[in-house]
């Protein structure tokens, strides 16, 4: 399934892209952003410039471009965050622009062991709160 770039939220830097995470920086080929709902500690996603539905959309350079910033993004947050594990998931069922999720997993954290759930609307921040982690993660990028 193909989305329309008009009405994508990450094409569209629209309202429900907002509600859900805060932009963090703007990478080389992507964006990092930090989820708002923060039941993983420290959760990120990396969302591709361009209006592409899958990886193997990308050319090899721009690809590995790419895997770079979402490497770039996953060590600044494992240098901030010290988690166990990150997980990575690259869904795009129903919104096909390329991007990963990123959820940072702590040993006695939830669903530690399985997989993580993709919006638990359990833990949500102050706005001190989200500048700190925002802060500590460019910090490390």
């Amino acid at each position: 399934m193909y989305s329309d770039p008009k009405e994508c939220l990450y094409c569209t830097n629209n309202q429900t892209l907002h509600d859900l995470m805060i932009e963090i920086a703007p990478l080389s080929v992507s964006r990092a952003f930090l989820f708002r709902e923060q039941t993983y500690r420290g959760r990120c996603l990396v969302a591709y410039n361009g209006h592409v539905n899958d990886l193997n959309e990308l050319s090899d350079e721009e690809r590995n471009l790419f895997m770079a910033d979402v490497a770039r993004v996953t060590r600044a947050m494992q240098k901030a965050f010290n988690p166990e594990k990150i997980n990575y998931g690259a869904y795009s069922d129903k919104l096909s622009h390329l991007h990963f999720h990123l959820a940072p997993k702590y040993v006695d954290g939830p669903d530690y062991g399985g997989t993580f759930r993709m919006n638990p609307g359990e833990t949500y921040l102050t706005d001190e709160e989200y500048d700190s982690m925002i802060a500590a993660i460019r910090e490390n990028l």
